[in-house]
């Protein structure tokens, strides 16, 4: 089974990513709550990566690989545009957002919520997000 996909830096590739993510979980049982979270979770961050890092430059790319050892899934993201700043990210407060009918800025948050663990990794250039979760 192919586990790796790389795709050109624009939005209208997201649903390449989701449906290469739906693919790739298909073995697995979960429910159709567990398998939309995933997915949402990984389209959130490829999105990001598309749009704030590397401004929707279709000369640029990102991959994504998938491996599972031990009932945990691990999704690899790789990028070259502006690192996300871990450091300098404050995670908003999602019932405040609603109250006032903010849209966006709560991506990361809910990747946080939905996914077991989350990692940033920058090195030459190179950024790598790590999405782990646990599956039955």
């Amino acid at each position: 089974m192919n586990n790796k996909i790389t795709v050109s830096c624009t939005k209208k590739n997201l649903k390449q990513i989701r449906d290469f993510v739906t693919e790739y979980l298909a073995v697995y049982t979960l429910s159709d709550i567990q398998m939309n979270q995933i997915v949402l979770a990984v389209d959130e961050i490829c999105a990001n990566l598309i749009i704030h890092a590397n401004n929707e430059d279709p000369s640029k790319s990102i991959s994504l690989s998938i491996t599972e050892k031990a009932g945990i899934v691990k999704f690899e993201i790789v990028d070259n545009g502006v690192a996300f700043r871990r450091s300098e990210y404050k995670e908003p407060n999602i019932e405040e957002h609603i109250r006032v009918g903010k849209k966006g800025g709560v991506g990361i948050a809910l990747v946080n919520r939905i996914m077991d663990r989350v990692e940033f990794e920058t090195t030459d250039r190179q950024n790598t997000c790590f999405l782990y979760k646990k599956i039955k």
